[in-house]
């Protein structure tokens, strides 16, 4: 006679099945939030963002519409063209250097990270930003200069990330015994 094959479990306790249960729902948990995230990598510029790349150089437009769509980092764009008349008061209120801004010609723009709702001023953020503007111009063939990095040149010919660009930047004005100047959210056409 054939014995059959069944295995005895032992009872669980209250206890034990709440905790696996607790694990099972904290494990759908993790799945949600990663789904969540995967589909938040799909960003795209609001319409007061679109609105402020009017007169900006179409190469340019182009550029920043492309790394919108690869970005790690969510931005909107907060200044494209600008007057002289803008320009000459974010001079004198020490918001802008120069009266040669590529903004005057629409050959410039400044992006703005946000967190969730929340803009971020937090450089790492912009390191990724820059790393989508990079990968955009280098898809496109646009020159692009990064704020951060001025001394780098065009962003799509650097070997490397963002970051290491901003550092190569930051190590050679130190050793100049200069300052640098960093305005991670500035991109300019070459």
């Amino acid at each position: 006679m054939a014995k059959n094959n069944i295995i005895k479990m032992p009872q669980l306790s209250e206890s034990d099945r709440q905790f696996i249960v607790l694990e099972k729902q904290q494990e759908l948990i993790r799945e949600q939030a990663k789904l969540i995230a995967e589909k938040q990598m799909g960003f795209k510029l609001s319409s007061r963002s679109i609105s402020r790349l009017e007169g900006v150089n179409p190469d340019l437009v182009t550029v920043v519409n492309a790394a919108i769509d690869m970005t790690k980092v969510d931005f909107g764009v907060t200044c494209g063209m600008r007057t002289v008349a803008e320009q000459e008061a974010l001079v004198a209120k020490g918001a802008s250097q120069t009266m040669k801004s590529k903004h005057l010609e629409g050959r410039a723009v400044d992006l703005v990270a946000y967190v969730g709702p929340n803009i971020t001023w937090a450089l790492n953020m912009y390191d990724d930003l820059a790393d989508a503007m990079a990968d955009a111009a280098r898809i496109h063939g646009v020159p692009i200069k990064w704020g951060a990095a001025w001394s780098v040149g065009n962003i799509a010919e650097w070997d490397g990330s963002m970051e290491d660009a901003m550092n190569s930047y930051v190590d050679l004005r130190r050793s100049q015994g200069r300052r640098p100047f960093i305005d991670a959210p500035h991109f300019e056409m070459m």
